[in-house]
């Protein structure tokens, strides 16, 4: 059974599962290019991939930023066709044995700071950084890092007035337990330091492999997460960064110190982790430990609990008659769902976000 949506990309085999949908490997019909297409059923109790959609569109100008190429909804899914990337940063630690050298970390940390500043720059906090939401390219872009996943992405400041949003408490955590601030664990609202102290225990995880708060058993996820966020506010930096170089405590000590609407220190974080660079001897050569284990043409992160990567999605007609991919944009009858969620569990609702949804 062929499958074509938006009239022109035809959708291959599933190839991941993303936090609220699953993703397929598609193709272009006029180009011949690979795409990912994500599918999102209608039904869904919390739909988000409307709202990830529209935050694509502000963020479209990014080097960071995966193209995107269309967005509708057709035969009970809202659908979403972007560039397909290559594997995710998660997935090449794995690959390298649960452990990055100090070199490929440091190249990897000059970039993901620079994505998070971008992400920031355009007014949002990401809220759930991870080494799943960052992505290698593909070709020509083999050497970038792309970030995704914005669905639970959040406005902290109005675009125009640059107004912050104002510091709170008594929040469900937001994000992945494993990386998220200690703030965000104890229930604060997060800011811009928030998105910068989880990268910062991304960078721990890399050179280490664990982090001291995994592994911790609990009989449901809410005592987990309050096991979590105790070892995590009880573990010292110094305990925490031992036997790395004491260049990420010191970026980690920065980002905690930062008050809650305190703009970051972005240049200054990646001239600390480009000095330890140089000091080492490293060249910047984009020759990261994987380099020689993943072709550059490999596909999206495969999930191990896809059932069948051949198996497509149902309830399509063979021949699916498709809404035009630019009068597809001025149909979308999806409302923006609620964005301060944890997994299943969203409360509230992206504030202003009537103003946005037009290309910068």
């Amino acid at each position: 059974m062929e499958i074509i949506v938006g009239n022109q990309f035809r959708v291959k085999k599933r190839i991941g599962c993303g936090s609220f949908g699953e993703i397929f490997l598609g193709e272009d019909t006029k180009t011949g290019d690979e795409v990912a297409i994500k599918l999102e059923p209608t039904k869904t109790r919390l739909p988000q991939l409307f709202y990830e959609y529209k935050l694509y569109l502000i963020l479209a100008t990014g080097v960071c930023i995966p193209k995107f190429f269309w967005y509708g909804t057709e035969s009970n899914y809202n659908i979403l066709v972007m560039e397909l990337l290559g594997k995710s940063l998660d997935e090449l630690h794995q690959l390298c044995g649960h452990k990055f050298s100090l070199k490929t970390t440091l190249m990897c940390a000059e970039q993901l700071i620079s994505n998070i500043e971008y992400i920031h720059s355009k007014n949002f906090i990401h809220r759930d950084i991870k080494p799943e939401n960052f992505l290698m390219g593909r070709g020509n872009a083999k050497n970038q890092i792309f970030m995704i996943d914005f669905g639970l992405s959040k406005k902290f400041r109005d675009p125009k007035s640059h107004q912050h949003l104002p510091f709170t408490g008594g929040k469900d955590m937001i994000g992945t337990a494993r990386y998220a601030s200690v703030n965000a664990s104890n229930g604060f609202e997060q800011s811009r330091r928030d998105d910068l102290e989880a990268i910062g225990y991304v960078f721990v995880y890399f050179l280490k492999g664990e982090l001291p708060w995994m592994g911790l058993h609990a009989d449901n996820e809410a005592e987990k997460y309050k096991k979590i966020a105790e070892v995590k506010s009880n573990t010292s930096l110094i305990q925490l960064c031992s036997g790395i170089p004491t260049e990420f405590r010191i970026f980690i000590e920065k980002v905690r110190q930062l008050q809650f609407d305190e703009e970051p220190h972005y240049a200054e974080y990646r001239a600390m982790f480009r000095n330890l660079f140089i000091q080492q001897g490293f060249v910047y050569d984009y020759n990261y430990d994987w380099s020689s284990l993943v072709s550059e043409e490999s596909g999206v992160v495969r999930s191990t609990h896809i059932k069948a990567e051949t198996e497509l999605p149902t309830g399509f007609p063979q021949k699916t008659q498709a809404t035009n991919p630019q009068s597809a944009r001025k149909t979308e009858r999806q409302p923006a769902p609620k964005d301060d969620k944890k997994a299943a569990h969203p409360k509230g609702s992206a504030p202003g976000w009537g103003s946005f949804g037009k290309k910068k």
